[in-house]
């Protein structure tokens, strides 16, 4: 049985965007299953195939598997890439991949993924000035330490999947990431991203309550989306 990724849309869905780039920049062949956001919560839509009610879900031999980080980690029981082969690389990697998933609560309620638009973002909290600040760390040492173009080397991995939504908020609301940038831009030009952000221009669909969230966070300048 081949592996079934199940995601939401493509403008919203920073969850959903790591393990599917994951796979696709490791050339992991899977069936790509959209799920969209209808409304503000899909919890018992969504329980039907997430014991979450959430995505990314990913379905292999029987198994349904959850969470971005529970995906990451099967799939790198089973497939070489999935961290780096450097020994502190890949300590660095697994240690700022888990930072993303648990922190910068700040960032992900300031600014809100949405591949589509540019906005112009609202007075940053002391709270998103500090999340901000430590992005830019983060990104500014991995390119230095372990010389780029990727966060943690030479070759694509997990911690780039995990911050690449972060690439699409630096893009949206124009944050300084410093040195970091050169990353940003990097991932941005990435096929996959490149795939994303096409599939996110395209979506036809507007979900109410991610749209007030996006209102919430500043003025749009520029909506790029049909």
């Amino acid at each position: 049985m081949s592996y079934i990724l199940i995601t939401a849309n493509r403008n919203y869905s920073s969850w959903s965007l790591r393990p599917w780039l994951l796979m696709k920049g490791l050339g992991l062949a899977f069936e790509d299953r959209l799920e969209p956001f209808t409304k503000p919560s899909n919890y018992e839509e969504f329980r039907s195939f997430s014991p979450t009610g959430q995505v990314p879900v990913l379905l292999h031999q029987g198994r349904t598997i959850y969470d971005s980080m529970g995906i990451t980690l099967y799939l790198a029981d089973r497939h070489e890439g999935v961290w780096p082969t450097d020994s502190d690389a890949r300590a660095w990697a697994q240690c700022a991949a888990s930072e993303m998933h648990s922190g910068f609560s700040a960032l992900r309620n300031d600014c809100t993924m949405n591949v589509g638009v540019r906005v112009k973002p609202k007075p940053m909290s002391d709270a998103l000035k500090a999340n901000v600040a430590r992005i830019r760390e983060l990104f500014e040492e991995g390119l230095a330490r372990f010389g780029g173009p990727y966060l943690a080397g030479s070759a694509f991995s997990a911690v780039d999947a995990f911050f690449a939504p972060v690439a699409y908020r630096v893009r949206t609301y124009g944050l300084d990431v410093g040195k970091g940038q050169a990353w940003v831009d990097h991932i941005l030009a990435h096929p996959a991203m490149q795939a994303w952000e096409a599939a996110a221009l395209k979506e036809e669909w507007r979900e109410v309550g991610h749209e007030e969230e996006l209102r919430a966070c500043g003025e749009v300048v520029a909506d790029y989306r049909n």
